[in-house]
């Protein structure tokens, strides 16, 4: 019998970095689970489109990563729809401003349910799959973890917690299991209400060694590559930020 293909869970993968990492996962033969909140319409695109280059090679599954209960339910459809989980892949996440005189009860909780707890509780819910095939985790930090964004606090303690917990799990899941972190400079420019105008990203820009913004690719082929092709690397966080926090 053929050797069945490892599966990968990645949230918040139907656009932008999430769906770019799946779609490179899934050209090296690999099965996908397309998490969503809000997106369905994508998400059902592109896993039409996944499962028309390779049959029953992409599933979509709908969750608020607010809800504990959506979470627990994810890892479960997750790992129970090909009987196995190979790699998990903590991509979704919130971001806006709300600056400390302004934040609320609801901004903590959204920010630190979505970007912190449902990282861990998700985990949790999927650690036997990914101790049973020996897999791993790449979770989606960001420079700011480390050298905060103004008027951002609450996003970037939740991003510094996430850079914690993936020290701490690699420490505590290994052997079985490796866990890494990715941390974006300026890839994509956030949209909604976290948008910021022209003169803001060319401040960025300027601080910026490599003088441009990354791309969707930039950070898929780093996820790619802890996920497929780095068996000895576990613990570490890699800025893909142009050089940036050089001068942060």
């Amino acid at each position: 019998m053929p050797t069945p293909a490892p599966v990968a869970l990645i949230t918040g993968s139907a656009h932008r970095l999430g769906a770019r990492t799946a779609q490179l996962l899934h050209d090296r033969g690999w099965n996908l689970v397309i998490h969503y909140r809000s997106r369905k319409e994508q998400a059902d695109r592109l896993t039409e489109t996944m499962n028309k280059q390779r049959e029953n090679s992409a599933v979509a599954v709908g969750a608020d990563l607010s809800e504990m209960a959506d979470i627990t339910r994810l890892g479960s459809e997750a790992t129970a729809h090909w009987g196995r989980l190979d790699a998990l892949v903590n991509n979704a996440s919130v971001f806006y401003p709300n600056p400390t005189s302004e934040a609320t009860s609801d901004d903590w909780d959204r920010i630190m349910h979505t970007n912190l707890k449902a990282p861990f509780f998700l985990l949790q819910a999927c650690l036997p799959a990914l101790e049973e095939s020996s897999g791993n985790v790449v979770n989606l930090i960001d420079i700011y973890s480390e050298k905060p964004l103004p008027e951002h606090p609450l996003y970037c303690a939740s991003k510094a917690g996430l850079a914690a917990l993936t020290r701490s799990w690699a420490k505590d899941l290994a052997p079985r299991v490796r866990v890494n972190g990715v941390s974006p400079g300026a890839i994509l420019w956030p949209d909604g209400e976290a948008a910021v105008d022209a003169e803001y990203q060319n401040k960025i820009l300027d601080k910026t060694p490599m003088k441009r913004t990354g791309t969707a690719d930039d950070i898929a082929r780093t996820v790619v590559f802890l996920i497929t092709e780095a068996p000895f690397i576990t613990g570490q966080i890699i800025s893909v930020d142009g050089g940036r926090s050089l001068n942060m």
